[in-house]
C-alpha cells in the first residue's frame, strides 16, 4: 500500500511539473524561427489574441505576418541583420495584453504590433510614454486621431463604412431615403465606428435605424434580424469578423431575408469561408476593401502572396485577414530605414517612428502605397467596393479616397 501511495504521489508531482512546464512554454514569446547566430536581430513584438473568440481570424493574420518576415529576410533583407517576430498570446484578455506590452517594452523591442482594441487607450498612452510605435490593422478612429505612436494601415472602420454608404447612395433607385443599421459585436471594435459612421450616413441622406448587438460567435441572430426587418431596414452593415458575419447571412436566408435586404460589412467580414458558410445567402454582399482581392493576380503583391504560400505551405489561404501580409511589409521597411539611418546598435522605438513618419508613397508590392507623416496615421487612404457575384468576390467600383472622420 505504501509503495502504491508513494508512486501515486510521485506521478501526481510529475503531472504537476509537466503542466507547469507547458504553461511556461505557452506563455513565453516564440519567434518565427531562430536567426543565424552570426546575424544581429531586430525584434517585432506581437500582442495577439491567438486564442479566444477572434482566434480564427487572428491566426490567419499571424500566419501572414510570419510569411512576410520570412520572405523579407530571404529575398530583401538588411545586411547582417535579421528581423524576427516574437509573440505573446493574450487569450483576448485585457490584463494579459498589458502584461505582454510590459514584457516587450522592458526588453527594448522597437516596434509593436497588435489588434487588441480593448486596451487601445492604455496602448496609446503607454506607447507615447515609452516611445515605442505600434502598428494596428485598419481600425478605430481613436487610434488614428489625434496622431500619436499608433499607426494604422488604412482608413478607420468608420471611414470604411462611409465608403460603403457612398456606394449605396450612388446605386439607390427609390425616391425615399434608404434606411440602414449596424449589427456589431459589443467591444470597441464593434461599437466605436457607429457614432462617426452614423453622422456621415445621415449627412448624405441615409436614415440610420437603431443598431443590434451580436456575440463574437453567434448561434442564432433571428431576433436581431427580425427586429431590423420590422423597422423597415434596407441595408445592414456587419461590423464583425467572419465568425459572426457568416452565421448572420445564414440566418437571413433561413428567415427569407436574403435578397430583400442588402447586407454589407467591414473589410474582414467577407472572405471565402463566409461564402462557404452562407452559400447563396452571401450573393450580393458588399465590403469596402483597402487591399485587392486574391483573384487579381496581375497585382504583383497578390501573386507574391499566393506564390509564397505555396512555397512555404503547399496551399493558400484566400481570406481578407491574410492581407495583413502587406502591413508587415511596412513594418519591415520601417526597420530597414531605421537601421540604415542610425545603425543596428542605436535602433530603438524613436528611430522606427521617425522612419514611419518619413514614409511617403511606399509601394507595398503594388497592393497600395503607404504614406505616413507626423500628422497622418492611416497609411493608405484608398478603398474600393467588392461584391459577391456568382460565388466570387469581385471589384465593382473604382478606387476612391476614403473621407476623414475624426472623433
Amino acid at each position: 500500500m505504501r509503495t502504491r501511495l508513494v508512486n501515486g504521489k510521485g506521478l501526481g508531482i510529475l503531472l504537476i511539473a509537466l503542466t507547469i512546464l507547458l504553461l511556461i512554454a505557452a506563455c513565453a514569446p516564440a519567434s518565427t524561427s531562430l536567426p543565424s547566430t552570426d546575424k544581429k536581430v531586430v525584434e517585432i513584438g506581437d500582442i495577439a489574441p491567438l486564442t479566444g473568440p477572434p482566434a480564427y481570424s487572428e491566426q490567419i493574420c499571424f500566419q501572414a505576418e510570419l510569411d512576410y518576415i520570412r520572405y523579407f529576410n530571404e529575398e530583401i533583407g538588411i545586411p547582417d541583420v535579421t528581423i524576427k517576430m516574437s509573440w505573446i498570446d493574450t487569450a483576448t484578455n485585457t490584463a494579459n495584453s498589458i502584461t505582454a506590452y510590459r514584457r516587450f517594452t522592458e526588453r527594448g523591442v522597437p516596434l509593436l504590433w497588435s489588434s487588441m482594441v480593448m486596451v487601445k487607450e492604455t496602448f496609446k498612452r503607454n506607447c507615447a510614454d515609452d516611445q515605442v510605435p505600434m502598428l494596428f490593422p485598419p481600425n478605430l478612429e481613436s487610434l488614428a486621431y489625434p496622431p500619436g505612436w499608433i499607426y494604422l494601415i488604412g482608413p478607420t472602420a468608420a471611414e470604411a463604412f462611409a465608403v460603403t454608404c457612398d456606394h449605396i447612395m450612388q446605386n439607390w433607385k427609390e425616391d425615399r431615403r434608404p434606411r440602414g443599421a449596424f449589427m456589431f459585436i459589443d467591444d470597441p471594435f464593434g461599437y466605436e465606428p457607429i457614432e462617426q459612421g452614423t453622422k456621415y450616413a445621415e449627412s448624405i441622406g441615409i436614415e440610420m435605424l437603431p443598431e443590434e448587438i451580436v456575440p463574437f460567435v453567434p448561434l442564432d441572430t433571428s431576433t436581431q434580424l427580425l427586429r431590423l426587418k420590422d423597422r423597415g431596414v434596407d441595408f445592414i452593415y456587419i461590423q464583425c469578423i467572419p465568425a459572426a458575419s457568416g452565421p448572420i447571412l445564414r440566418d437571413a436566408e433561413r428567415l427569407g431575408l436574403a435578397g430583400k435586404i442588402q447586407f454589407c460589412g467591414m473589410e474582414y467580414s467577407l472572405g471565402e469561408r463566409v461564402i462557404e458558410i452562407a452559400g447563396p445567402a452571401s450573393e450580393g454582399y458588399i465590403a469596402a476593401k483597402q487591399c485587392p482581392w486574391f483573384d487579381e493576380t496581375e497585382v504583383p503583391g497578390i501573386k507574391l502572396m499566393l506564390d509564397n504560400q505555396m512555397k512555404y505551405h503547399g496551399k493558400v489561404i484566400r481570406e481578407p485577414e491574410y492581407t495583413t501580409w502587406g502591413m508587415m511589409a511596412v513594418a519591415c521597411e520601417a526597420i530597414r530605414r531605421a537601421v540604415d539611418k542610425v545603425g543596428y546598435e542605436d535602433i530603438d522605438g524613436r528611430a522606427v517612428k521617425e522612419a514611419l513618419d518619413g514614409m511617403t508613397g511606399f509601394d507595398v508590392h503594388g497592393l497600395y502605397k503607404c504614406t505616413y507623416s507626423p500628422d497622418v496615421r492611416r497609411g493608405t487612404d484608398k478603398m474600393a467596393i467588392y461584391q459577391v457575384k456568382d460565388g466570387k468576390i469581385v471589384r465593382v467600383s473604382d478606387w476612391k479616397e476614403a473621407p476623414i472622420l475624426m472623433p
